[in-house]
């Protein structure tokens, strides 16, 4: 029988259910199996693509079993936790140090395992995110970008392996304080930012860095002309950044898109499978994601 498991972003255990629908099987959180194929899950932070069932009589016998198939694994706690503990100090350490951005990601295979009942390991030694838990943590800079939303940019460039180019012409709607920007411009990309408030003054003052006062919704998609990239971070209702982003979408003038859509209330999986059915789209949550969803068309 076919095993899938999904280990739901922080908080979002109950979208991600919803989301995979009558596939689920079990829920223990923060996992949930089901008994079909892997699925482009947007409220999963990792998907286990080589889920399987391990019996062991014994911790050590767990321990060993899991070594049998490959060294490095990765503790995911759903219920039995000091039992697995005791398994998980019998395997290898697995060094998580934080993510330089721009150098490649880890390719020692990771595993990922639970302790499903007293004799009953859950496994699986492929995942889809390389790092622990699928959580992306960073080396940050502490001096450079005026706010941590740089963070979702470098996630999702260094998740998907595409960034702006130097001289792409980048449109970041809504980007104050500049987080943003300040991302963009340091990988040589031109950035036009219109906000109602201000840039911080260090990312204002970028030779690349073009501020404009005012809406984001007011700018017309006629007066822009080609880029090659929108970016927006602006606060607002889900079925409005859609309208919006289809008057984009119609004129075609833009290559790609980011945008967050920040989720309100009772998550509207309808308007969701909107955002989903554009082509060449794929919803996702980012590890620097709060309660929202990053949509990105490349």
């Amino acid at each position: 029988m076919c095993l899938t498991v999904y280990h739901a972003a922080p908080g979002l255990l109950p979208e991600l259910v919803r989301e995979l629908g009558h596939a689920v099987t079990a829920v223990r959180d923060p996992l949930v199996t089901t008994a079909a194929p892997p699925q482009a899950a947007a409220f999963a932070a990792n998907v286990w693509l080589d889920a399987r069932w391990i019996n062991a009589a014994s911790i050590g016998q767990a321990a060993n079993k899991l070594r049998e198939i490959q060294r490095n694994w990765q503790l995911v706690p759903s219920g039995q936790y000091r039992r697995a503990a005791l398994v998980a100090a019998k395997l290898p350490k697995v060094a998580a140090k934080p993510l330089v951005f721009g150098e490649p990601l880890p390719t020692a295979p990771l595993g990922a395992f639970t302790l499903w009942e007293d004799n009953l390991l859950l496994a699986s030694p492929r995942t889809s995110e390389p790092v622990p838990d699928g959580v992306y943590r960073f080396a940050e800079d502490r001096t450079g970008p005026p706010s941590r939303a740089y963070l979702k940019l470098w996630e999702l460039f260094t998740r998907l392996g595409v960034q702006p180019q130097p001289g792409e012409l980048c449109l970041d709607m809504g980007g104050c304080p500049g987080g943003w920007a300040w991302v963009l411009a340091q990988l040589g990309a031109r950035v036009f930012c219109v906000d109602k408030a201000p840039l911080a003054p260090s990312v204002d003052r970028h030779p690349l860095v073009t501020a404009c006062l005012g809406s984001a919704f007011g700018l017309d998609p006629r007066h822009v002309g080609a880029a090659d990239w929108l970016f927006s971070d602006v606060i607002c209702y889900p079925d409005r950044l859609y309208a919006w982003l289809a008057r984009w979408l119609e004129l075609g003038e833009c290559r790609r898109f980011v945008m967050t859509v920040k989720l309100q209330g009772e998550t509207d999986f309808t308007l969701l499978d909107r955002f989903r059915t554009i082509p060449g789209s794929r919803l996702l949550h980012l590890s620097h994601n709060k309660h929202e969803l990053t949509f990105v068309r490349l």
